[in-house]
């Protein structure tokens, strides 16, 4: 099977531009496992939006390209959110007894993820189509 290195490269550099803008976001806010871990939430409800944002825009607005999703969706957005900090918060969270705020942060997080991709794909929808 051959592999399509220009794609790769997308992904690549998606990703590393994602995780940069997630590490600098992190880096300003310190982490406690008795508060709302809000560098983690926001990075994960912005990338859910730019999910549904890339993703409808891309497929049903833009001529298809093959290095703009893996480049956007997978690599930016990829390297963006992080579900894996998001299940180490929610266990510190419950290793302390804060079972409440650890039961919250993960509906919030779920639900506020797929309203975000629903109010991102509802937007692009919304606009006009020139043809």
């Amino acid at each position: 099977m051959a592999h399509d290195y220009r794609e790769l490269a997308a992904i690549f550099a998606g990703g590393g531009l994602g995780t940069l803008g997630r590490a600098a976001f992190d880096a300003i806010v310190d982490r406690d496992p008795h508060h709302w871990p809000w560098p983690t939430f926001t990075v994960n409800i912005v990338g859910a939006f730019l999910v549904g944002y890339f993703t409808t825009r891309l497929l049903e607005r833009l001529p298809l390209s093959s290095y703009r999703r893996p480049l956007l969706g997978t690599g930016l957005c990829g390297g963006l959110t992080t579900f894996s900090t998001m299940q180490v918060e929610t266990l510190r969270m419950v290793e302390h007894g804060h079972w409440v705020l650890a039961g919250s942060y993960t509906v919030v997080s779920i639900v506020g993820g797929l309203l975000a991709v629903h109010l991102a794909t509802k937007m692009v929808r919304r606009v006009r189509v020139r043809g």
